[in-house]
């Protein structure tokens, strides 16, 4: 009897309380939820020949038999648990599996069997813990056979899960084999055309299933994966472009362009801008000119000059005016934190000193206005309602914000121009949610800018910013000294810190970046030492430089706290900060020209990249002191590229092929599979996706001629990375 994909696993197998929890835990409620609950690797029995042959850690896979079983509890919290010695012809292993007392009685004393699991090691000896385990000879069920013939190969590859408290590998296996036993992937409808699937050489989505879950051969699940990967990032690349085209068909202001009052404005500027920034604002004044709505991600290193791009930009759109009292378009320029947008802010207040354009600042902790009344040069602290008053009349041009700019009271006149720093993917929602708050009588919907330092490689720039076109400012002002960066082994430490106070005593000031907040416990000392914020602060205020004034920061201080201390460390109240990577992005502190990165092998390259661009940002020669304890070859390498790299985005490159992509950006947040993440360092495969997506939407923009796959792009969410 078939049952329906949507339906709850209660539905094919009886649940306990326990299970229910654990399932809920994976994100695991229906029965097409576990079947997309893929493996997150395969145990191999080629990977060890028998239990002689035992090494802590490695994953094995063992045919033998049953013997010493037994179903107790634990000594510790009373755990039902069963435990059992698994004899092959080379010798046992102990095998124990906590809430699982059924496994004794599924496979008792004599029973052939096959366990699959990872090697540990206690007082008894070794042992495997939860292996995955059952009667040798039923890895593919009867119903399969026709797909599944017989092979040499299939006894050697069983499908390991992720898994949670009451809910094991194992048991999931089990409901899964449930599953293909009853039919129900014979209903399974493939979403995606037939076409594609034909043209790229891809399986059905049914034959995918089974070949991920119950493998034949290695060749086989690689497809499957292959399939899954695709369809993921095929989707993204449907939802994004849809999005694209929607955005086409809607109407944006139109600017027109005097080039000669904007040369005016560049040439107003103390120095030659770079042949990338003019180049950055030529496509982005073309987008602009258009009476469709820009969506562009300008990637720049830090200091390669975005906020002067940014700022162009804005004095192009403020060129134009409309209606019959010539009102002025107005600009929302949006930060990440109250003092960066305190910083830009005060820079916009310079570019447009000798202008009559007037500029607000709205963020949680006040509003401000410039030029203040009577000072053209100068800005005052007006209130809240009076900011928000000249906003939706049109009296001020340009606000620049935190997310204080999207809520339901910021109103504008004429929101031309959304441009948004450092937030990697401001979405559509909140791109609306601005929109929105123009009067509701107009239709225009702003343009978009969106910028970033974060260097992005190529594939994945692609992926998640598929409604956006790419503008990259890849080269950096002359007047930029590069960055010394030193490799520093724990002999020459103190080498080190004496160029440090020099530096300090100059007036110039220092960032000190660890990999942890606290102290350590005993035993993760005994295994490595790791600096940490609040001890490498005593240390250094005591020890080292004694003479300086030492702050900190860390991600568990209150909001309030971190703007605090950022600001102290902006007005030169303190000398050296002392932090963990959270002064990644968002602060901007010229003066300072020094930061050390303890235990910098810890750290990826794109963030050492980025952690060192807090620095180098005024004329001064500024350092970035890599301290490490490792002399492996590899971490060596790894932080010689960092040295001799030519820019961010050669680094990011790097970063992604040896790390992977969740570790080059959080990618618990993006809202996408660990399968898709690690193919989008597949740059010919993100191609392929993003081609057919658009494809197909060019011929059928809404879809009507697959409806299934029109449900799906309406369901997914937006990926993010804020």
């Amino acid at each position: 009897m078939k049952t329906p994909l949507d339906s709850p696993i209660s539905s094919i197998n009886r649940i306990t309380p326990d299970h229910a929890l654990g399932l809920k835990r994976l994100g695991i409620s229906t029965i097409k939820d576990l079947l997309y609950h893929f493996p997150v690797r395969y145990a191999d029995m080629r990977e060890i020949a028998g239990t002689s042959t035992l090494k802590t850690g490695e994953s094995i896979t063992i045919y033998g038999v049953m013997e010493k079983v037994s179903v107790r509890r634990s000594f510790k919290g009373h755990i039902p648990m069963t435990e059992a010695r698994v004899a092959d012809n080379t010798g046992t292993i102990r095998c124990v599996w906590f809430n699982q007392a059924y496994i004794g009685k599924m496979y008792p004393n004599g029973t052939r069997i096959k366990v699959s699991g990872t090697v540990g090691e206690d007082k008894k000896g070794f042992l495997l813990s939860n292996p995955s385990i059952e009667r040798a000879g039923s890895v593919i069920p009867e119903s399969q056979e026709s797909l599944f013939a017989p092979n040499a190969d299939t006894e050697f590859l069983t499908p390991i899960y992720r898994e949670t408290k009451g809910v094991s590998s194992l048991y999931l296996y089990t409901l899964i084999k449930k599953i293909a036993q009853s039919g129900s992937l014979k209903e399974v409808y493939d979403p995606i055309p037939s076409h594609i699937i034909k043209k790229l050489s891809l399986p059905e989505l049914k034959d995918a299933l089974l070949y991920i879950h119950f493998p034949k051969n290695e060749s086989l699940t690689i497809a499957a994966r292959k399939r899954f990967a695709f369809e993921e990032i095929f989707y993204l690349q449907l939802k994004q472009y849809q999005e694209k085209i929607e955005a086409k068909h809607s109407l944006a202001y139109s600017i027109s362009v005097n080039k000669t009052k904007t040369k005016k404005f560049i040439d107003s500027f103390p120095f030659t801008p770079t042949d990338a920034q003019l180049n950055a604002i030529d496509s982005i004044l073309k987008d602009l000119s258009r009476k469709e709505p820009m969506g562009r991600l300008l990637e720049g290193d830090v200091g390669s000059g975005k906020t002067f791009v940014a700022a162009v930009v804005s004095e192009a759109v403020l060129q134009n005016r409309i209606g019959k009292t010539g009102t002025a378009l107005q600009i929302a320029y949006m930060a990440p934190t109250e003092i960066l947008a305190k910083q830009h802010f005060e820079s916009f207040i310079k570019y447009f000193k000798n202008t009559n354009v007037e500029i607000g600042l709205l963020t949680g902790a006040g509003c401000s206005k410039f030029p203040s009344k009577g000072n053209p040069s100068s800005h005052t602290s007006i209130s809240r309602t009076q900011l928000l008053k000249w906003l939706e009349d049109g009296r001020v041009s340009i606000v620049v914000g935190t997310h204080a700019l999207i809520q339901k009271t910021v109103k504008f006149a004429n929101l031309a121009l959304i441009i948004i720093d450092e937030q990697h993917r401001f979405g559509v929602r909140q791109r609306k949610a601005l929109a929105q708050s123009r009067d509701v009588k107009k239709k225009e919907l702003p343009h978009l800018l969106s910028m970033t330092a974060t260097p992005i490689p190529r594939t994945l720039a692609l992926t998640i910013f598929g409604d956006l076109d790419l503008t990259v400012i890849d080269s950096m002002p002359e007047e930029r000294k590069k960055i010394i960066t030193e490799i520093v082994p724990r002999t020459k430490r103190n080498e080190t810190y004496e160029k440090i106070r020099k530096e300090l005593q100059a007036g110039h000031q220092v960032y000190v970046i660890c990999p942890r907040i606290d102290e350590q416990d005993e035993d993760e000392r005994q295994k490595r030492i790791l600096k940490s914020v609040k001890e490498e602060a005593e240390r250094l205020a005591n020890d080292i430089f004694p003479e300086f004034i030492v702050d900190i920061l860390h991600s568990k201080m209150k909001k309030e706290e971190k703007e605090e201390v950022m600001q102290d460390f902006l007005d030169k109240k303190s000398d050296i900060l002392v932090a963990t990577s959270v002064i990644e992005v968002g602060i901007n502190v010229p003066n300072a020209t020094v930061i050390i990165i303890e235990h910098a092998d810890r750290f990826g390259l794109a963030q050492l990249h980025q952690l060192r661009g807090r620095v180098g940002r005024r004329e001064y020669q500024s350092y970035c002191f890599l301290f490490t304890e490792s002399v492996g070859e590899i971490t060596q390498t790894r932080l010689k590229a960092l040295v001799n790299a030519k820019n961010g985005f050669e680094l990011a490159e790097a970063d992604m092929m040896a790390r992977g992509i969740g570790m080059l950006m959080d990618g618990k947040q993006w809202g996408m599979s660990d399968l898709a993440m690690e193919a989008i360092k597949n740059p010919k495969l993100v191609e392929i996706a993003r081609d057919e997506a658009r494809e197909l939407l060019d011929n059928d923009n809404t879809l009507e001629n697959y409806p299934d796959l029109a449900s799906i792009i309406k369901k997914r969410e937006n990926v993010h990375m804020e």
